[in-house]
C-alpha cells in the first residue's frame, strides 16, 4: 500500500507481572502486521482485554514495543519517537482534561506544549471553541462538564496541533445516543480532511458504520482485517435466532439441528438458539417442521444477514456481545 501511514511488521508487547512472588510474562499483543492507509478510518474491534489499547498506545510512543517493527507517517517508532509525537494526537479513554481549568485554559495551554506562542495559541483555542460547538461552555470549568461536553474537550485537545493521524482509544464509552451521534460526525469530518484516525471499540455498531477498515481483534492477535461489507460478505450464512422457553429446551433444539440439518456455529445463549447457515430463508420452513415433530416449540424467530458479530464468532467460536454482556 503506497500511501500507508501507519504500517507495523510483527509488533508484539509482554509485560511481567508477579503473582506469589514469582515473575510470569504475559504476551498482550502477539505480531501484528497493519498497513493503515492516509486519510482512512481504522478501527480495532474487539473486547476489553484483547490487545487493542496496547496496540494503540505503541503507535503514540506510549509503551514501548517488546519486538517488531513500526513507522508512524514515515518516522521509526523506535528510534523517531519525538517526531511521532509532533505528528499524531492521541485520546485515551479517560481523556487529559484538567478539571479545574476551563475549556479555554485546557486548549490554550495543550496548544503552548505544543510550541504555538500565547497569541497563536489563543486563536487556535477559539477555533476548536467554534469547531467543536463548545462555545455555550468553554468558559466553564471542566469538571461541570457532561460526559458529550468533556469528549468534545478530548478531542479539541488531540487535534489543536493539527495532527495527521489521531489515535482515539473508545471515543464514545459512556456516551448518549445525541453525543455519539455527533462524535461519530466529527470524526467523518477529520477524514474527510485527510486525517487519518485509528480508533479502538468494543461496539459492534460503531464499527460497522464508522470505520473504512476494520481489524478485529482477539487474544493480541488479528483474526480478521478488511472492510465492514469484505468480512460480512465472506461469512456466507444467515444468522438465525430461535427462542425456546427455557435454556434447556435450546439446547435440545440445539443438538437436534447439529445432528439433522446443515447448521453451522450453534450457540445457546440463555434461552436462544444462535446458528449460522446458508440461504437461511429457505431452510427455515424445514427446520420449523423438524422442531414441531419433536415437539419443541419456538416462542420467536428472527433472521439477519452476516453482521460483524457473526465474524467474530467464525474467527473466534464465541460471540463479542455475549463476551459484553458477561464482562
Amino acid at each position: 500500500m503506497s500511501n500507508s501511514i501507519i504500517v507495523t511488521k510483527n509488533l508484539r508487547k509482554t509485560f511481567i507481572t508477579k503473582a506469589k512472588g514469582k515473575k510470569q510474562s504475559v504476551e498482550a499483543v502477539k505480531g501484528i502486521n497493519l498497513e493503515i492507509g492516509k486519510g482512512e478510518i481504522f478501527g480495532f474491534l474487539g473486547p476489553n482485554g484483547a490487545g487493542k489499547s496496547t496496540t494503540q498506545k505503541m503507535l503514540a510512543t506510549l509503551l514501548l514495543p517488546s519486538a517488531g517493527e513500526a513507522r508512524v507517517n514515515g518516522y521509526d517508532l523506535s528510534t523517531q519517537q519525538q517526531d511521532i509525537r509532533r505528528c499524531i494526537g492521541y485520546v485515551s479513554q479517560s481523556g487529559g482534561t484538567d478539571s479545574l481549568s476551563t475549556g479555554l485554559e485546557n486548549l490554550v495551554l495543550q496548544a503552548q506544549l505544543y510550541g504555538l506562542d500565547g497569541v497563536t495559541a489563543a486563536k487556535r483555542a477559539e477555533e476548536f471553541i467554534d469547531r467543536f460547538q463548545m462555545t455555550s461552555f468553554a468558559e466553564r470549568r471542566a469538571l461541570s462538564y457532561s460526559g458529550g461536553q468533556r469528549r468534545r474537550l478530548d478531542l479539541a485537545l488531540g487535534m489543536i496541533h493539527h495532527p495527521d493521524v489521531l489515535l482515539l482509544d473508545e471515543p464514545t464509552v459512556g456516551l448518549d445516543p445525541q453525543s455519539r451521534a455527533y462524535l461519530w460526525r466529527e470524526i467523518r469530518h477529520l477524514r474527510d480532511e485527510g486525517i487519518t484516525v485509528l480508533l479502538t471499540t468494543h461496539y459492534l455498531d460503531e464499527a460497522d458504520k464508522l470505520c473504512d477498515t476494520v481489524a478485529i481483534i482477539d487474544n493480541g492477535e488479528i483474526v480478521a482485517a478488511g472492510t465492514p461489507s469484505q468480512l460480512k460478505d465472506d461469512i456466507g450464512a444467515d444468522s438465525l435466532v430461535f427462542g425456546f422457553a427455557s435454556e434447556q429446551t435450546a439446547q435440545q433444539a440445539q443438538a437436534l439441528l447439529v445432528d439433522r440439518a446443515p447448521a453451522e456455529n450453534t450457540q445457546v445463549e440463555d434461552h436462544l438458539l444462535r446458528l449460522r447457515l446458508s440461504r437461511g430463508e429457505q431452510a427455515l420452513p424445514a427446520l420449523l417442521r423438524l422442531l414441531d415433530t419433536q415437539h419443541l416449540p419456538v416462542l420467536s424467530i428472527s433472521l439477519a444477514k452476516p453482521s460483524l458479530d457473526d465474524v467474530f464468532l467464525k474467527h473466534t467460536g464465541r460471540s463479542l456481545r455475549e463476551d459484553q454482556a458477561h464482562g
